[in-house]
């Protein structure tokens, strides 16, 4: 395991953020779509435990492995089910929003990137009516290639003008996050507690209102 990196992270110029478990709980979302799909597909449903550890990779990096030629078939229907129950199950994380208006308020420069299908991220985030906290939403399918390859950054950073680097905060909440961030050049944060398999290095903040009271000290 790579140790926690001391000291401040650099002063931002743009942070992006994961969306799921990091901005929003959609855990209870995910599980039911995913064994709904599973269950149809003869497969045994998973834990909550085993979703948490399972799911970080986007539907077209991991299905395949999980449902051979009938992948894409299988990623239709848990949309299908994903669409029927996402909004009603969706909820911020702790302090979340504050930070968000918050962080707008500074004028910093703010982007989502996720492994979530693009519509559904920018939805979503309509949805809870955050859509204007963000200058960029980027989601699967929306680039080149997935999180953890760096090409959604570069995508999300292009509306300002933004080059990714070290003054490019990728905030996260599991080590594919923190794999994205180093990928391409910029600083990882992870947000949360309790973990045991990051192996990128990263500043930590115990949650996002912690994230937003040392940047207000900046």
């Amino acid at each position: 395991m790579t140790p926690r990196i001391d000291g401040p992270p650099p002063t931002p110029q743009a942070i992006i953020f994961d969306w799921d478990n990091t901005l929003v709980d959609t855990w209870p979302a995910i599980r039911d779509a995913l064994n709904t799909t599973l269950t149809a597909y003869g497969k045994e449903p998973w834990t909550m435990t085993e979703v948490r550890q399972r799911v970080a990779k986007s539907m077209r990096d991991r299905f395949p492995a999980l449902f051979g030629d009938v992948w894409e078939e299988a990623s239709d229907f848990f949309y299908k089910r994903y669409d029927e129950i996402h909004k009603i199950k969706l909820e911020p994380t702790a302090g979340a929003e504050k930070m968000l208006a918050t962080l707008a308020r500074s004028g910093l420069y703010l982007a989502l990137v996720s492994n979530k299908r693009g519509d559904f991220l920018r939805s979503e985030a309509e949805h809870l009516g955050w859509g204007g906290y963000f200058n960029a939403m980027v989601g699967a399918n929306d680039a080149a290639r997935d999180k953890p390859a760096p090409d959604p950054v570069i995508m999300a950073t292009q509306p300002g003008s933004i080059t990714p680097g070290p003054a490019v905060w990728f905030v996260g909440d599991a080590n594919i996050d923190l794999e994205c961030a180093a990928n391409s050049g910029c600083t990882g944060i992870l947000v949360g507690e309790g973990y045991t398999d990051i192996t990128y290095p990263h500043h930590h903040f115990t949650d996002c209102m912690a994230l937003c009271k040392f940047i207000d000290k900046l």
